[in-house]
């Protein structure tokens, strides 16, 4: 399953930060949701906020663009071939979702992410987790229902269904409209194709989108790197406990302690 992003329908009314709000039992925001002064900087997804909306400027007429930012939910998701534990896992419904029980804190899955969308809780030292939009997956998703935030957009700028069939849905409709969309849905091959694609009246580099990531998935782009955190993790517990051991091997054996030339009191005096 998928949903497909009408840029050139949205209004910016933020009704789909609502919705995700309430649904995922979020924390209140620090501004209303009919508060339009956080169009005035460019915001991403938080611990706090799983969805967020910014307003770009554009020399088209009709006035700014919008834009829903939230997880795509990638097809070879970089998060989830990343992570050490397994804390994430691709659903056969198209959500990629995690499973903070297991998460260690490493964070790898913020480096993979090729749309900068985790968000790391710091609130607990004790209890770190990373959290991102899940798809509406536990209360609706695998419930056949569509997410909270395409069940309120009162413009019908997301519309939920079969991943192929959105995608034939965006072509027809650049088709039909050739002068309204840039003749590009984004996400339908970006990384190797996302759960959520785009449709746009601009340059999708006008309005926030990352351009350059190409159609090969993220992590064979960072499987190199990625490939050092565990043996960092693995290295380094190791040496600090081997001398640990050799510290208290040093402590405990008494040849290591005092004057090498420490002497005892029933050796014989030295003769030539």
């Amino acid at each position: 399953m998928g949903v497909l992003v009408d840029l050139t329908r949205c209004v910016g009314c933020r009704s789909c930060e609502a919705a995700c709000n309430k649904e995922q039992q979020l924390p209140a925001p620090s501004a209303p949701f009919d508060d339009l002064s956080v169009f005035d900087r460019k915001r991403r997804p938080t611990e706090k906020a799983y969805t967020v909306v910014n307003r770009y400027e554009t020399t088209k007429a009709g006035g700014p663009v919008y834009r829903k930012i939230q997880c795509n939910h990638c097809n070879e998701p970089g998060c989830l071939s990343s992570c050490l534990v397994n804390a994430y896992t691709k659903t056969q419904e198209g959500a990629v979702i995690y499973n903070p029980k297991v998460c260690i804190g490493c964070r790898a899955c913020m480096v993979a992410c090729p749309f900068n969308i985790p968000g790391y809780s710091y609130s607990s030292a004790f209890n770190p987790l990373v959290k991102k939009c899940v798809f509406c997956y536990d209360t609706r998703l695998k419930n056949g229902k569509s997410p909270a935030c395409v069940e309120i957009c009162p413009q019908e700028t997301l519309t939920f269904g079969h991943l192929n069939d959105l995608i034939k849905i965006g072509h027809e409709r650049i088709r039909e409209m050739p002068d309204k969309y840039i003749d590009h849905i984004y996400g339908e091959k970006e990384v190797g194709g996302t759960g959520w694609i785009y449709l746009s009246g601009v340059p999708f580099d006008k309005v926030g989108f990352d351009t350059t990531l190409g159609n090969e998935p993220i992590i064979s782009n960072v499987k190199e790197f990625l490939g050092l955190i565990p043996m960092v993790l693995a290295i380094w517990p190791a040496l600090f406990t081997g001398f640990h051991l050799l510290s208290t091997r040093n402590n405990n054996d008494p040849s290591k302690q005092g004057d090498s030339h420490s002497y005892r009191e029933d050796a014989k005096p030295w003769t030539n």
